[in-house]
């Protein structure tokens, strides 16, 4: 018999937006327990936005990109008589924002010769517009389970 499931914790929405989205992606950037500088940076990239794009509502630009790059399918690793098949599963919605978080400041670490706050900025830009790293890997990851479909049926 297994043990009770834990329960989701509730997240406080961060001071300045007020959205429980934001403050996922200041814990998602946020390394070593240095959440004032990830505030600093998450912040300072939504203001980096508003120079860019005068026009847009930070915030906006961010959950669009958000909704951009959610993967709606994606792999997973099934062994079945010796042989390991790579299995498309329909993605859960909080494994979908978690997901798309990782991949944005994954992206936006790995731009050599920005800041951070500038790198998440153009990620988020990028996103918000359809390009950009964060949306090839929403597509190669889409397509990875297109061509797995045969395997569906060892689906748990």
């Amino acid at each position: 018999m297994r043990r009770r499931s834990v329960g989701k914790r509730q997240l406080t929405p961060d001071v300045k937006y007020n959205s429980e989205l934001v403050s996922r992606l200041i814990n998602t950037i946020m390394s070593r327990g240095k959440k004032a500088t990830a505030q600093h940076i998450v912040y300072g990239a939504f203001e980096f936005i508003r120079k860019q794009k005068p026009n847009l509502e930070p915030l906006e630009v961010f959950l669009q990109a958000l909704e951009n790059i959610k993967p709606k399918l994606e792999v997973k690793s099934r062994r079945v008589g010796g042989a390991t098949y790579q299995v498309p599963v329909e993605v859960s919605s909080d494994r979908q924002v978690a997901l798309a978080l990782r991949w944005i400041t994954g992206f936006a670490k790995s731009k050599k010769g920005k800041s951070m706050t500038q790198a998440l900025a153009s990620e988020l830009l990028d996103a918000y517009e359809n390009t950009g790293s964060s949306i090839k890997k929403k597509e190669d990851t889409f397509k990875m389970a297109q061509a797995n479909k045969a395997f569906a049926h060892y689906r748990w």
